[in-house]
């Protein structure tokens, strides 16, 4: 189901783009948050946002005041949201960065930026500064404590990394729903990293997953409600295949956490492949975000299969846990890694699983097949984005949000933000050893017909 698209004309960026999604999901309100209009070396033309109020099936879509100098604001351009929702003080916000000023092209100043909805995600302020430099930021995220319990809920949390700085990661905290940050705050040691994703357990304590610059995943964490931020764990080293096809992809994690505090965390990885021809996707779990299970793989298909496997997107059902937590996951792969750019055929695919991971569901086709030549292009790679994103609502559905494109229309992409609907709560899983079943599942009629595919149940 097409959830937004690009409404802008500006000849500087490509149009129609839409790239990076993020979601966030509260009760039956979902809203995804998307790149609009991709300059080819960085950034957009502005965000869009899209809401839905009923659990996915229907949708109110628009783009962000007060960012870019095609929404009314300062900046040349605004690249990478996220979304978080502050249930204490009934506020959304969208977490962005952005890069020059005027019409300028990519590069300093810039500045981590916060909108913010009092509405249900359906109007938005102009954003609010969380930290401004001369030098260049990137990579931001954006995480709130929604559990009630919690001696910080309401905390909200910033991540960001100064690239000026050799990648130093820096935090930032809001206790008053977004409207004023605290001081950027650098965990024990100014560890250097990027991509990562803060989390809030029951307890309060805050972990925060994140790439050390594509070798490894490490995390950090705080136990006072962001007053402080503690050193790096290592969770694992990172052995990434390169993605074939001129794609951009990295091995960025996704993170999130259950009912009883337990971490979930993904990235793509070929350490179970021979030779490291593919990438799976790998997750890793903690409880204290101190101590991190080894990697397992997430069985999508044979270790002998052609499939590769890249971006996740993870999303735990936040009332389950332990050995009964619901899990969804999102992805891009290829059928056939061994291709080229005229050949590779780029697919979203979802899974599941109801007990905590230790088995999951037969994978689905989420998307029809996509060629590279339709997707944004960048310096870096042709652009789905760097990440994804599925989230819970409060029936037990998982929404996984992703791009999707058709064929250009002359120099005229067709890009943009799409989800599906997937039925966890009824789904079945097949016993380890058994023969395989097919899970429940739903999947938004509109999407079929957008997409003309049927979804795949082998």
């Amino acid at each position: 189901m097409p959830i937004s698209s690009d409404p802008y004309t500006n000849a500087s960026s490509q149009h129609k783009t839409q790239v990076e999604p993020d979601s966030f999901a509260f009760g039956s309100t979902i809203v995804s948050v998307i790149q609009t209009g991709r300059f080819f070396d960085g950034g957009a033309s502005n965000i869009a946002w899209s809401t839905s109020h009923d659990a996915g099936h229907s949708w109110t879509t628009g783009t962000l005041p007060g960012t870019t100098v095609y929404a009314g604001g300062p900046w040349a351009r605004v690249s990478d949201p996220a979304v978080a929702y502050d249930p204490l003080h009934n506020v959304w916000m969208v977490s962005s960065l952005a890069f020059g000023l005027g019409f300028s092209p990519l590069g300093s100043p810039s500045a981590v930026l916060t909108s913010r909805s009092t509405d249900g995600g359906l109007t938005w302020q102009d954003p609010v500064t969380v930290s401004f430099t001369t030098s260049f930021y990137d990579k931001n995220w954006i995480a709130c404590d929604t559990w009630a319990a919690s001696p910080h809920y309401g905390n909200c949390y910033t991540e960001w990394d100064d690239n000026g700085a050799g990648n130093r990661l820096e935090m930032s905290t809001s206790t008053d729903g977004g409207l004023t940050w605290g001081p950027a705050l650098s965990p024990t040691g100014f560890p250097s990293g990027l991509g990562g994703q803060p989390v809030a357990q029951p307890n309060g304590t805050v972990v925060v997953p994140y790439s050390v610059n594509d070798a490894a995943i490490g995390s950090f964490r705080s136990t006072d409600g962001g007053a402080s931020w503690g050193g790096v764990t290592t969770v694992a080293g990172v052995t990434d295949h390169f993605v074939a096809g001129g794609l951009r992809t990295s091995p960025l994690p996704s993170a999130e956490v259950d009912a009883a505090g337990k971490v979930y965390v993904v990235w793509q990885d070929c350490r179970f492949r021979t030779s490291c021809l593919s990438n799976d996707i790998v997750m890793s779990t903690s409880t204290d975000g101190l101590t991190w299970s080894a990697p397992s793989r997430i069985p999508i298909d044979a270790t002998t299969s052609t499939v590769d496997h890249f971006i996740p997107g993870i999303a735990v059902d936040p009332a389950t846990s332990a050995s009964s937590a619901h899990l969804a996951l999102g992805y891009y792969y290829y059928p056939e890694r061994s291709c080229n750019a005229s050949t590779c055929q780029l697919t979203v695919g979802f899974v599941f699983s109801r007990d905590g991971g230790a088995t999951w569901s037969a994978p689905q086709q989420v998307s029809q097949h996509m060629m590279i030549s339709w997707i944004a292009s960048t310096s870096q790679g042709r652009m789905v984005g760097d990440y994804m994103s599925t989230s819970f609502t409060s029936d037990g559905k998982a929404h996984p949000v992703f791009a999707i494109a058709k064929a250009p229309q002359g120099s005229v992409y067709n890009e943009q933000a799409a989800t599906a609907t997937f039925d966890v709560m009824n789904g079945r899983l097949r016993p380890a050893g058994a023969a395989r079943e097919k899970p429940v599942f739903k999947l938004r009629q509109g999407l079929r017909a957008h997409l003309g595919v049927n979804p795949r149940r082998d």
